[in-house]
C-alpha cells in the first residue's frame, strides 16, 4: 500500500517571513510601530534576528513591500481572533416564507401574521405567499385584498420590498424588517 504526503496549508504560512520574502528592498515597521525605512531585505532579517522576532511581510502588494517585526506566533493568534470576531459580528438574513390559499379563514389568517410578526422580530425575510387553485384564479383580487391587509397590519415590523408580484398561480408579497 503507498503512502502518500499531502502538502497541507497551515494557518501559519498565510505570510511571508523571515526567509520567504522574495523582495530585494522592504520598508520596515519596527515591533514598537515605529518607521525603520527602506532596507535591504537580508539586513531587515537580520535586525528582527537581533530582537529575537520575526520579519513579516503584511503588505506585499505595496512598493516595496511593508514589513513588521513581530512575533509572529502571537500575529496569527491576534489575527485570527479578529477573524472569528467579525464572523461572529456578522447577521445571517434568511428569508421564510409562508403560503396560504385565498379561502383561508380570517383566524387562520391571524396565526399565519402572528407567525410572521415572530420571524420579524428575529430579523428574518419572510415572502408571504397567497396560492390560487381552479376556479380561484378569476378572483385574484381576493389575494391582492389580503397582502394588502397583511401589509398594513404588519407596517410597525416591516417594509414591503419590490411590492406585489404575481407568478401564474401564485402571488406574493416579501417583507423585510425594519431595524
Amino acid at each position: 500500500m503507498a503512502r502518500f504526503d499531502i502538502k497541507r496549508t497551515f494557518k501559519k504560512d498565510l505570510y511571508n517571513r523571515n526567509g520567504n520574502i522574495r523582495a530585494p528592498e522592504v520598508r520596515v515597521i519596527n515591533s514598537d510601530g515605529t518607521m525603520v525605512g527602506v532596507l535591504p531585505t537580508a539586513q531587515a532579517v537580520a535586525m528582527a534576528k537581533e530582537q529575537e522576532l520575526d520579519l513579516v511581510e503584511i503588505s506585499p502588494n505595496a512598493q516595496p513591500p511593508v514589513c513588521k517585526i513581530l512575533d509572529y506566533n502571537k500575529y496569527v493568534f491576534e489575527q485570527s481572533k479578529k477573524n472569528k470576531d467579525a464572523k461572529k459580528k456578522q447577521s445571517k438574513v434568511t428569508l421564510k416564507e409562508l403560503r396560504i390559499k385565498s379561502r383561508i379563514a380570517p383566524h387562520d389568517l391571524d396565526v399565519k401574521l402572528r407567525q410572521i410578526e415572530g420571524f420579524l422580530k428575529k430579523k428574518d425575510m419572510v415572502r408571504l405567499v397567497v396560492v390560487f387553485h381552479g376556479r380561484e384564479n378569476q378572483h385574484k383580487d381576493i389575494g391582492i385584498q389580503m397582502l394588502q391587509d397583511a401589509a398594513k397590519r404588519l407596517e410597525p415590523l416591516a417594509n414591503v420590498d419590490g411590492g406585489l408580484q404575481q407568478q401564474g398561480n401564485r402571488m406574493s408579497m416579501t417583507f423585510v424588517p425594519k431595524i
